[in-house]
Protein backbone atom coordinates (compact mmCIF):
# COMPACT_ATOMS: atom_id res chain seq x y z
CA UNK A 1 0.00 0.00 0.00
CA UNK A 2 1.41 3.41 -0.94
CA UNK A 3 1.38 6.50 1.26
CA UNK A 4 -1.35 8.05 -0.86
CA UNK A 5 -3.53 4.95 -0.65
CA UNK A 6 -3.40 4.94 3.16
CA UNK A 7 -5.11 8.30 3.30
CA UNK A 8 -8.72 7.62 2.39
CA UNK A 9 -9.64 11.16 3.42
CA UNK A 10 -9.74 13.61 6.30
CA UNK A 11 -12.72 11.84 7.88
CA UNK A 12 -11.49 8.30 7.33
CA UNK A 13 -12.24 5.63 9.89
CA UNK A 14 -9.52 4.95 12.49
CA UNK A 15 -6.70 2.73 11.25
CA UNK A 16 -5.55 -0.39 13.07
CA UNK A 17 -2.46 0.74 14.91
CA UNK A 18 -0.37 3.66 13.78
CA UNK A 19 0.51 2.08 10.43
CA UNK A 20 3.65 2.85 8.44
CA UNK A 21 4.90 6.43 8.49
CA UNK A 22 5.27 7.98 5.03
CA UNK A 23 8.84 7.69 3.72
CA UNK A 24 11.16 10.70 3.68
CA UNK A 25 11.00 11.08 -0.14
CA UNK A 26 7.19 10.95 -0.03
CA UNK A 27 7.09 13.56 2.72
CA UNK A 28 9.45 15.84 0.81
CA UNK A 29 7.30 15.56 -2.32
CA UNK A 30 4.18 16.34 -0.31
CA UNK A 31 5.78 19.38 1.34
CA UNK A 32 6.86 20.60 -2.12
CA UNK A 33 3.26 20.26 -3.33
CA UNK A 34 2.06 22.16 -0.28
CA UNK A 35 4.59 24.89 -1.01
CA UNK A 36 3.51 25.05 -4.65
CA UNK A 37 -0.07 25.62 -3.53
CA UNK A 38 0.93 28.38 -1.12
CA UNK A 39 2.83 30.05 -3.98
CA UNK A 40 -0.09 29.58 -6.40
CA UNK A 41 -2.48 31.59 -4.23
CA UNK A 42 -0.71 35.00 -4.48
CA UNK A 43 0.21 34.42 -8.13
CA UNK A 44 -3.42 33.86 -9.13
CA UNK A 45 -4.95 36.53 -6.91
CA UNK A 46 -2.37 39.23 -7.64
CA UNK A 47 -2.54 38.52 -11.37
CA UNK A 48 -6.33 38.69 -11.35
CA UNK A 49 -6.17 41.92 -9.36
CA UNK A 50 -3.60 43.48 -11.71
CA UNK A 51 -5.06 42.45 -15.06
CA UNK A 52 -8.69 42.72 -14.06
CA UNK A 53 -10.42 41.38 -17.18
CA UNK A 54 -12.56 38.34 -17.90
CA UNK A 55 -10.09 37.00 -20.47
CA UNK A 56 -7.30 37.01 -17.90
CA UNK A 57 -9.55 35.19 -15.42
CA UNK A 58 -10.26 32.49 -17.97
CA UNK A 59 -6.58 32.04 -18.77
CA UNK A 60 -5.83 31.79 -15.06
CA UNK A 61 -8.58 29.19 -14.84
CA UNK A 62 -7.02 27.07 -17.58
CA UNK A 63 -3.65 27.30 -15.83
CA UNK A 64 -5.19 26.28 -12.51
CA UNK A 65 -6.86 23.24 -14.07
CA UNK A 66 -3.51 22.19 -15.59
CA UNK A 67 -1.74 22.61 -12.25
CA UNK A 68 -4.37 20.49 -10.51
CA UNK A 69 -4.01 17.70 -13.08
CA UNK A 70 -0.21 17.76 -12.75
CA UNK A 71 -0.36 17.62 -8.95
CA UNK A 72 -2.77 14.67 -9.08
CA UNK A 73 -0.28 12.52 -10.98
CA UNK A 74 0.86 9.68 -8.75
CA UNK A 75 -2.04 10.04 -6.34
CA UNK A 76 -4.30 7.07 -5.58
CA UNK A 77 -7.62 6.55 -7.33
CA UNK A 78 -9.39 7.29 -4.06
CA UNK A 79 -7.68 10.66 -3.71
CA UNK A 80 -8.51 11.56 -7.31
CA UNK A 81 -12.15 10.64 -6.71
CA UNK A 82 -12.22 12.80 -3.59
CA UNK A 83 -10.75 15.77 -5.44
CA UNK A 84 -13.33 15.35 -8.20
CA UNK A 85 -16.14 15.39 -5.62
CA UNK A 86 -14.70 18.44 -3.86
CA UNK A 87 -14.53 20.32 -7.17
CA UNK A 88 -18.10 19.36 -8.06
CA UNK A 89 -19.55 20.08 -4.59
CA UNK A 90 -17.60 23.34 -4.23
CA UNK A 91 -18.76 24.46 -7.68
CA UNK A 92 -22.37 23.88 -6.63
CA UNK A 93 -21.80 25.93 -3.47
CA UNK A 94 -20.03 28.70 -5.39
CA UNK A 95 -22.72 29.10 -8.03
CA UNK A 96 -25.46 28.95 -5.38
CA UNK A 97 -24.08 31.16 -2.63
CA UNK A 98 -22.04 33.56 -4.78
CA UNK A 99 -23.77 33.45 -8.14
CA UNK A 100 -27.40 33.11 -7.01
CA UNK A 101 -27.75 34.27 -3.39
CA UNK A 102 -24.87 36.74 -3.20
CA UNK A 103 -23.63 35.73 0.25
CA UNK A 104 -20.24 36.80 -1.10
CA UNK A 105 -19.63 38.59 -4.38
CA UNK A 106 -16.69 38.29 -6.75
CA UNK A 107 -15.15 41.39 -8.25
CA UNK A 108 -16.70 40.88 -11.71
CA UNK A 109 -19.95 39.48 -10.26
CA UNK A 110 -19.20 36.02 -11.64
CA UNK A 111 -17.51 32.85 -10.44
CA UNK A 112 -13.97 33.06 -11.88
CA UNK A 113 -12.80 30.05 -13.85
CA UNK A 114 -9.90 29.47 -11.46
CA UNK A 115 -12.21 28.97 -8.46
CA UNK A 116 -13.54 25.39 -9.05
CA UNK A 117 -10.10 23.81 -9.70
CA UNK A 118 -8.74 26.01 -6.92
CA UNK A 119 -10.96 24.18 -4.44
CA UNK A 120 -9.43 20.92 -5.63
CA UNK A 121 -5.95 22.32 -5.04
CA UNK A 122 -6.88 23.49 -1.54
CA UNK A 123 -8.13 20.02 -0.65
CA UNK A 124 -5.07 18.35 -2.14
CA UNK A 125 -2.74 20.79 -0.40
CA UNK A 126 -4.31 20.14 3.00
CA UNK A 127 -4.16 16.40 2.39
CA UNK A 128 -0.51 16.36 1.29
CA UNK A 129 0.53 18.46 4.28
CA UNK A 130 -1.45 16.39 6.74
CA UNK A 131 0.02 13.05 5.73
CA UNK A 132 3.70 14.09 5.89
CA UNK A 133 5.91 12.47 8.52
CA UNK A 134 6.75 15.93 9.92
CA UNK A 135 3.09 16.80 10.45
CA UNK A 136 2.43 13.43 12.07
CA UNK A 137 5.39 13.78 14.44
CA UNK A 138 4.15 17.22 15.52
CA UNK A 139 0.44 16.45 15.44
CA UNK A 140 -0.33 17.42 19.04
CA UNK A 141 1.32 20.87 19.01
CA UNK A 142 -0.03 21.56 15.49
CA UNK A 143 -3.59 20.80 16.54
CA UNK A 144 -3.19 22.78 19.75
CA UNK A 145 -1.73 25.72 17.85
CA UNK A 146 -4.58 25.59 15.33
CA UNK A 147 -7.20 25.61 18.07
CA UNK A 148 -5.44 28.48 19.85
CA UNK A 149 -4.98 30.58 16.70
CA UNK A 150 -8.41 29.77 15.29
CA UNK A 151 -10.11 30.33 18.61
CA UNK A 152 -8.37 33.65 19.09
CA UNK A 153 -9.35 34.74 15.59
CA UNK A 154 -12.98 33.74 16.22
CA UNK A 155 -13.07 35.61 19.54
CA UNK A 156 -11.63 38.69 17.83
CA UNK A 157 -14.30 38.50 15.14
CA UNK A 158 -17.11 38.07 17.65
CA UNK A 159 -16.07 40.56 20.35
CA UNK A 160 -13.33 42.91 19.12
CA UNK A 161 -13.72 43.53 15.41
CA UNK A 162 -15.84 46.47 14.31
CA UNK A 163 -17.64 44.01 12.02
CA UNK A 164 -19.41 41.34 14.09
CA UNK A 165 -18.74 37.82 12.80
CA UNK A 166 -21.09 35.16 14.13
CA UNK A 167 -20.62 32.95 11.05
CA UNK A 168 -16.88 32.77 11.68
CA UNK A 169 -17.46 31.70 15.30
CA UNK A 170 -19.85 28.97 14.16
CA UNK A 171 -17.41 27.73 11.55
CA UNK A 172 -14.59 27.67 14.12
CA UNK A 173 -16.80 25.36 16.16
CA UNK A 174 -17.07 23.13 13.10
CA UNK A 175 -13.28 23.17 12.70
CA UNK A 176 -12.83 22.14 16.34
CA UNK A 177 -15.28 19.29 15.77
CA UNK A 178 -13.41 18.08 12.69
CA UNK A 179 -10.11 18.21 14.58
CA UNK A 180 -11.66 16.16 17.39
CA UNK A 181 -13.14 13.73 14.85
CA UNK A 182 -9.73 13.14 13.28
CA UNK A 183 -7.85 12.61 16.53
CA UNK A 184 -7.79 8.80 16.28
CA UNK A 185 -7.04 8.36 12.57
CA UNK A 186 -4.11 10.78 12.15
CA UNK A 187 -6.15 13.03 9.90
CA UNK A 188 -6.45 15.95 12.30
CA UNK A 189 -3.32 17.33 10.65
CA UNK A 190 -5.21 17.58 7.37
CA UNK A 191 -7.47 20.14 9.03
CA UNK A 192 -4.41 21.95 10.30
CA UNK A 193 -3.28 22.27 6.68
CA UNK A 194 -6.77 23.38 5.64
CA UNK A 195 -6.78 26.05 8.37
CA UNK A 196 -3.49 27.49 7.13
CA UNK A 197 -4.45 27.45 3.45
CA UNK A 198 -8.05 28.65 3.74
CA UNK A 199 -7.27 31.43 6.25
CA UNK A 200 -4.36 32.62 4.11
CA UNK A 201 -6.49 32.46 0.96
CA UNK A 202 -9.47 34.29 2.48
CA UNK A 203 -7.40 37.08 4.01
CA UNK A 204 -5.53 37.72 0.76
CA UNK A 205 -8.57 37.40 -1.50
CA UNK A 206 -10.72 39.79 0.51
CA UNK A 207 -7.91 42.30 1.09
CA UNK A 208 -7.36 42.52 -2.68
CA UNK A 209 -11.08 42.84 -3.32
CA UNK A 210 -11.23 39.65 -5.41
CA UNK A 211 -14.37 38.78 -3.44
CA UNK A 212 -16.32 40.47 -0.64
CA UNK A 213 -18.56 38.91 1.99
CA UNK A 214 -21.89 40.57 2.76
CA UNK A 215 -22.48 42.09 6.21
CA UNK A 216 -25.34 39.63 6.86
CA UNK A 217 -26.80 36.62 5.17
CA UNK A 218 -29.13 37.74 2.37
CA UNK A 219 -31.79 35.13 3.14
CA UNK A 220 -32.94 35.93 6.69
CA UNK A 221 -30.56 38.77 7.52
CA UNK A 222 -29.76 37.39 10.96
CA UNK A 223 -26.28 35.86 10.49
CA UNK A 224 -23.50 38.44 10.82
CA UNK A 225 -20.54 37.74 8.53
CA UNK A 226 -16.96 38.95 8.73
CA UNK A 227 -14.97 39.85 5.65
CA UNK A 228 -13.68 37.15 5.68
CA UNK A 229 -15.40 34.91 8.26
CA UNK A 230 -12.80 33.96 10.85
CA UNK A 231 -13.48 30.22 10.85
CA UNK A 232 -13.79 29.68 7.10
CA UNK A 233 -11.63 26.55 7.30
CA UNK A 234 -14.35 24.89 9.38
CA UNK A 235 -16.87 25.48 6.62
CA UNK A 236 -14.46 23.91 4.17
CA UNK A 237 -14.49 20.72 6.22
CA UNK A 238 -17.92 19.92 4.84
CA UNK A 239 -16.36 19.59 1.38
CA UNK A 240 -14.07 16.96 2.90
CA UNK A 241 -17.06 15.13 4.36
CA UNK A 242 -18.75 15.06 0.95
CA UNK A 243 -15.56 13.68 -0.57
CA UNK A 244 -15.28 10.90 2.00
CA UNK A 245 -18.91 9.84 1.68
CA UNK A 246 -19.03 9.99 -2.09
CA UNK A 247 -15.60 8.77 -3.23
CA UNK A 248 -16.13 5.00 -2.71
CA UNK A 249 -19.42 5.09 -4.62
CA UNK A 250 -17.85 7.16 -7.40
CA UNK A 251 -14.98 4.68 -7.71
CA UNK A 252 -17.40 1.74 -7.94
CA UNK A 253 -19.55 3.53 -10.51
CA UNK A 254 -16.58 4.36 -12.74
CA UNK A 255 -15.20 0.84 -12.41
CA UNK A 256 -18.56 -0.68 -13.35
CA UNK A 257 -19.38 1.57 -16.29
CA UNK A 258 -15.97 2.46 -17.68
CA UNK A 259 -13.19 0.06 -16.64
CA UNK A 260 -10.75 1.55 -19.17
CA UNK A 261 -11.22 5.02 -17.72
CA UNK A 262 -10.85 3.62 -14.20
CA UNK A 263 -7.50 2.07 -15.14
CA UNK A 264 -6.43 5.37 -16.68
CA UNK A 265 -7.34 7.29 -13.52
CA UNK A 266 -5.32 4.91 -11.33
CA UNK A 267 -2.10 5.66 -13.22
Amino acid sequence: MTATEQWAGPLAEPLDGVGPVPSAPSSVRDLIRFGVLLAWIPVILLTDHALGGIVAQRLLGVGTWLLLLVMLRGESGRTKAQVAIVVAFASLIEYTFAGLLGVYVYRLHNVPWFVPPGHGLVYLGALTFGRTAWAQRHRTPLVAGTLLAGGGYAVWGAFVSSRFDSLGAFWFGCLALFLWWGRHNRNATVYVGAFVIVTYLELMGTSLGIWTWQLRDPILGIVAIGNPPSGAAGGYGFFDAAALLGAPALERMVEAHSPKFARLVRR
